[in-house]
């Protein structure tokens, strides 16, 4: 591959799949900040890499997989972080209303409490929009194992969340 089929190939897979890596990386860390700096790193590695992807369809899980062990590494070389105040810029919420962010927040909330052997392929399913095969080859796991981590974490949830919803918090999980 030359380097302009190179170049073109990864600016696809970079157009395709940076919001949902950042997506899932948010999800996976819960910062923003670091959330981008791990679609940073991926894309870094995944450019060093790019030869090595074979098969197009997999580009997705190939992906997620070097984010996933990009965050693995944040805890090798943890920093605390240190932010200057004065420069913190608070985002407004403008698109949601206040209900519409408190039963985002109960849902997520919920969610990270979750056991990580039933969040992550929650999250791998509904977040990152992977087939139950794709989530079972990024956990190495059976799909039969993946299915039911994925139900009983939908469970757990609606467990958590039922609470709620009687008290008019948040709608039923359907």
């Amino acid at each position: 591959m030359n380097d302009v089929e190179r170049k073109r190939r990864f600016d696809a897979l970079a157009r395709q799949y940076a919001d949902d890596l950042f997506r899932f990386g948010v999800w996976l860390c819960g910062d923003h900040t670091l959330a981008n700096d791990l679609v940073q790193e991926t894309f870094l590695r995944a450019w060093k890499a790019l030869d090595s992807l074979k098969d197009a369809k997999a580009a997705k899980s190939w992906l997620i997989t070097i984010l996933r062990r990009e965050y693995a590494r944040t805890f090798e070389r943890k920093v605390p972080p240190i932010t200057d105040i004065d420069n913190v810029v608070v985002a407004e919420e403008l698109e949601l209303t206040p209900d519409d962010r408190t039963e985002r927040d109960l849902l997520r909330k919920a969610m990270l409490e979750l056991d990580e052997k039933y969040r992550e392929p929650l999250i791998l399913q509904t977040v990152m929009g992977l087939s139950i095969a794709e989530i079972a080859t990024q956990l190495e796991l059976t799909e039969s194992a993946v299915m039911t981590r994925a139900f009983r974490a939908r469970e757990k949830l609606k467990d958590r969340l039922q609470p709620a919803a009687r008290e008019g918090n948040i709608h039923e999980l359907t």
